[in-house]
């Protein structure tokens, strides 16, 4: 097969390609000019229409929920500052009375070494006149 006889044909290819997509756009545009571009036209507007709708919607719903979820982020805020306090507080709290128990166990204790140093020094007391007595 010669190079012109391939050119020809493969010519003759792209000239049948190029009238099959000639037939389909002319009757796209058939199409369009029978009406279906209004129906397109109709169905973009209700569509638009229904937007605006939604947009209305959701503007309002964010103007009031907005609003309202701001307040209650300010009282959650008052609320956790004032917790915040309370739980100052208790751990001053704890801390005195932590320190008090330490202090009464170290009174408790310096009570009882107390008791038993006065035992001891009284039953050697007592001893001592014993002994005394014996000699």
């Amino acid at each position: 097969m010669s190079i012109a006889l391939f050119a020809n044909v493969l010519t003759i290819i792209l000239c049948v390609a190029v009238l099959v997509q000639s037939m389909r756009m002319m009757r796209s545009l058939r199409a369009v000019k029978d009406g279906a571009l209004t129906d397109v036209v109709k169905a973009l507007d209700h569509a638009t229409v229904q937007a605006r709708s939604v947009l209305s919607d959701m503007k309002q719903t964010l103007g009031t929920d907005c609003a309202r979820h701001a307040r209650l982020v300010e009282q959650a805020r008052d609320l956790r500052d004032e917790l915040s306090d309370m739980i100052g507080i208790a751990d001053s709290a704890c801390e005195r009375i932590v320190s008090a128990v330490s202090l009464a166990n170290a009174l408790r204790v310096a009570g009882e070494e107390a008791a038993a140093q006065g035992a001891e020094a009284e039953a050697s007391a007592d001893e001592t006149p014993a002994t005394r007595e014996a000699a």
